[in-house]
């Protein structure tokens, strides 16, 4: 069983950064762990999953290289760093955690055995 805590969510203006945490009660070193979002009216989508050992991540296409996902297994710790933040960005985040290799379908599909209970994100001068 994992428990994840997000953090760091708040009001940035438009081209401002934001690094949000997530943080796990238990090991996560054998968890993909990924940040997803939801947008008021919109259905949730995947914004970056990292597979464990830092290995291979995948991005929302849209994101046009402004995020960036990192992780440090030794803090149970995974981040979002958010960077030329849009208004479009204005969401709730969640943090997910599966046992599953590969981060392009968990972020595709929204599949993960374990979930967060978001931070909200607004995105607004």
């Amino acid at each position: 069983q994992v428990q994840l805590v997000e953090s760091g969510g708040g009001l940035v203006q438009p081209g401002g950064s934001l690094t949000l945490s997530c943080t796990a009660s238990g090991s996560i070193t054998k968890h993909t762990i990924g940040w997803f979002r939801q947008a008021p009216g919109k259905e949730r989508e995947g914004v970056s999953c990292i597979r464990t050992g830092a290995g291979d991540s995948y991005y929302l296409d849209s994101l046009q290289g402004r995020f960036t996902i990192s992780r440090d297994d030794s803090k149970n710790t995974v981040y979002l760093h958010m960077n030329n933040s849009k208004p479009e960005d204005t969401a709730v985040y969640y943090c997910a955690a599966d046992p599953t290799w590969n981060p392009q379908p968990m972020c595709e599909l929204n599949d993960a055995n374990y979930w967060g209970q978001g931070t909200q994100v607004t995105v607004s001068s």
